[in-house]
């Protein structure tokens, strides 16, 4: 692309020949993408209407808080969440932008000074910096006041800007690998969950700030983070702005050696990832060979069937992204849903409940988790024995996650309310729900397997099949929720009755219903699995 050019003169002009080429190389990128077919193009002009939508709307919010005490407040912290969202983003969505992975250059004789230069350039053309942009020119509107603040605002707005884009880069580049790698599919596949979880917490934040007493509350955590870029060269316009100008230039020169810091970093990265080969490229014979062996938990499994299902169920937990991703949802909102409604203060101790029937649903399509690999599973079923042992361990995996932490969620409900004499009963209930859950996720995944597409991160069934995952999943929850009507009955008529003296007898009773139930469901579930095994391999291989 670029020939050497010596002398710094021909470097300054090499790097602004590559920034054109690269600009156009990513408005080619974009263009080819939009000619693949309509529907992409009808994305892209939604989001980005959209987009402007929202970018319009908090540009005007903002310039409507010119003059107002919370000003400074909303500002700082809007820009430090923008530069939070470019910093992390890139972790989970590494497809976004092909030119995120600058490995793809590896070949081409570039030098990383013009490069880093010439991507920079490159990444200020997009949706994203577009809105960014609104949101800090907003903010330097709302805190413009005087001649010398508008002059820092001039300034403070571009390097805001490109402070965020850098940070970005910054993170890509050293985390390329990663990204590139399983592990970073994985983190693709929990970028729902990230988001999900992050609008809950928002959510939460956004309730207590209205019951103490608005932004003014946030004024500590905004005087902090105004002096940390890039929030610190929105923080100088303020501080121009109330005639504080030594303070102002000393937190513009902050957000410029972050910057500076930013892109040696971004070289850096840039030369490693051009000079150091690749772990893949590496010949197989120069990695030391080692004898794996059991070690750590699996050393407490049983022997036998029992052991191997356990495990290989325990490791598909940790290695496969689908089902990574799902234990990851369950343990997450199932522990945020009744902390955050009892902090409300909306919610009693049995919110605990919540925790158990979230991980329960992990029993459901049990065989559809296999995928393909289930006609191996299946030659080892020939009778109602071999089923039965294949869905108890089954079971018994899910009961070395689920077990402790309904334990836990419980105790943790009950320590934020203080009710610590509920406590027995809580568990108890929780403990016989996840039975039923667990009875009912055997039955369901004999008699209503689906197949689980792995070539999409959003698509939990296969086209055809989304009413049967439905019915599985609502049916046996309704059926779960019958199972438990007898323990459900008896903690309504102690409390009724005043009696809490005896409610510690729902622990030891609400295990042990659990148990038996469980015990049954699987039992029932074995001879239909082992009936229906042609059709649920045919189930579970049609994705």
């Amino acid at each position: 692309m670029v020939a050497p050019v010596g002398g710094p003169r021909g470097t300054e002009l090499g790097a602004r020949q590559l920034a054109g080429v690269f600009v156009r190389l990513k408005l080619s990128l974009l263009r080819n993408g939009l000619r693949q077919s309509s529907a992409r193009t009808a994305v892209f002009v939604i989001s980005l209407i959209f987009a402007l939508l929202i970018a319009a709307g908090q540009l005007l919010g903002l310039v409507l808080l010119r003059g107002n005490d919370q000003a400074m407040t909303v500002a700082v912290l809007l820009t430090a969440l923008l530069a939070l969202g470019w910093a992390v983003l890139p972790l989970f969505f590494p497809s976004g932008d092909e030119t995120l992975d600058p490995t793809r250059l590896v070949m081409l004789p570039l030098r990383p000074r013009p490069l880093v230069f010439a991507l920079l350039t490159a990444s200020l053309a997009g949706i994203g910096p577009l809105f960014s942009l609104c949101l800090v020119l907003g903010a330097a509107l709302a805190l413009s006041h005087g001649a010398f603040a508008a002059v820092i605002s001039v300034v403070a707005v571009p390097l805001t800007l490109l402070v965020c884009v850098a940070l970005a880069r910054t993170v890509a580049a050293g985390n390329v690998r990663l990204l590139t790698s399983r592990k970073g599919r994985d983190l693709a596949v929990l970028s729902g969950l990230v988001i999900a979880v992050g609008i809950q917490v928002v959510n939460f934040g956004a309730q207590q700030l209205s019951r103490s007493g608005g932004m003014s509350a946030l004024e500590p955590v905004a005087e902090v983070l105004r002096w940390l870029p890039p929030a610190a060269a929105i923080g100088a316009i303020d501080s121009a702005a109330d005639g504080s100008y030594a303070v102002a230039l000393v937190q513009l020169a902050l957000t410029a050696l972050a910057l500076q810091a930013l892109l040696w970093s971004w070289a850096r990265s840039l030369t490693a990832l051009m000079t150091t080969p690749d772990g893949s490229t590496l010949a197989a014979s120069s990695a030391p060979t080692r004898e794996r062996s059991s070690t750590g938990m699996h050393r407490l499994l049983p022997e036998g069937r029992t052991g191997a299902v356990m495990q290989r169920s325990l490791r598909y937990v940790w290695r496969d992204p689908k089902t990574k991703a799902a234990w990851v949802s369950g343990l997450a909102i199932g522990l945020l849903v009744p902390v955050f409604n009892v902090l409300q203060g909306v919610g009693s101790i049995y919110f605990a409940c919540f925790a158990a029937g979230m991980l329960g649903v992990q029993m459901y399509n049990q065989f559809g988790q296999d995928t393909s690999a289930f006609w191996m599973v299946s030659l080892t079923i020939s009778t109602t024995r071999d089923a039965y042992e294949e869905l108890r361990a089954r079971a018994l995996a899910l009961l070395v996650i689920t077990l402790p932490y309904t334990v836990l969620v419980t105790v943790i409900v009950a320590a934020v309310l203080g009710d610590w004499k509920t406590l027995p009963s809580a568990l108890g209930l929780s403990l016989a729900i996840l039975g039923a859950m667990l009875a009912t996720g055997a039955l369901a995944s004999a008699r209503f397997p689906y197949s689980i597409p792995q070539d999409s991160a959003y698509k939990n069934a296969a086209p055809g099949q989304g009413a049967i995952a439905w019915l599985s999943i609502l049916g046996g929850m309704l059926v779960a929720t019958l199972l438990c009507a007898p323990v459900i009955a008896a903690t309504i008529w102690l409390h009724l009755t005043d009696g809490h003296d005896q409610l510690w007898l729902l622990l030891p009773g609400g295990a042990a219903y659990g148990m038996l139930i469980g015990w049954a469901g699987v039992r029932l579930a074995a001879p239909w699995t082992v009936r229906r095994l042609p059709e649920i391999l045919t189930a579970v291989s049609k994705g």
